[in-house]
């Protein structure tokens, strides 16, 4: 089974900004259909992408379905086959890192140094921390055939 393509709105005459989410959809399209999936993922994909071809609306709604239509099957994806786009784990523990990571560690030096102004210190070193974890899953995911070859622009 083949994935279906993203038609041609010659009557939406998009805007730079438009043309761009669209094309990093074409983009994500492209990849995908490079690979197999089973007959299953590939009806539900085909589903997201025939609600889109129907969708009717100005162009700011439909670059919103565009962006929400490419989000939904990256999360899909993620969910049912394990599969990611480039740098999506660092990107995801990026955040992780801060929170995680840098806020207990400025709250730790800001205490044990008796000035909170050091707070900052803490998420300067959990920003690597949460970085340097989600490359090492993006590697594991890369090594194990699970990234797909593509980043997410969202």
């Amino acid at each position: 089974m083949t994935l279906k393509t993203l038609l041609e709105r010659p009557d939406l005459n998009p805007g730079a900004r438009t043309q761009g989410k669209i094309q990093n959809f074409r983009e994500l399209l492209q990849t995908l259909g490079q690979r197999e999936f089973p007959d299953a993922v590939t009806e539900a994909l085909n589903l997201k992408i025939e609600a889109l071809n129907k969708m009717q609306g100005t162009e700011k709604e439909y670059r919103k379905a565009v962006v929400n239509t490419e989000y939904k099957i990256l999360k899909f994806l993620e969910k049912e086959l394990k599969l990611v786009p480039k740098n999506h784990y660092q990107k995801t523990w990026l955040a992780f890192g801060l929170a995680v990571f840098g806020v207990p560690l400025g709250v730790a030096m800001g205490t044990a140094l008796g000035n909170m102004a050091f707070f900052g210190v803490g998420l300067g070193m959990g920003l690597p921390i949460g970085m340097a974890v989600g490359a090492g899953l993006d590697k594991k995911a890369r090594d194990e055939g699970r990234q797909l070859d593509f980043e997410a622009r969202i």
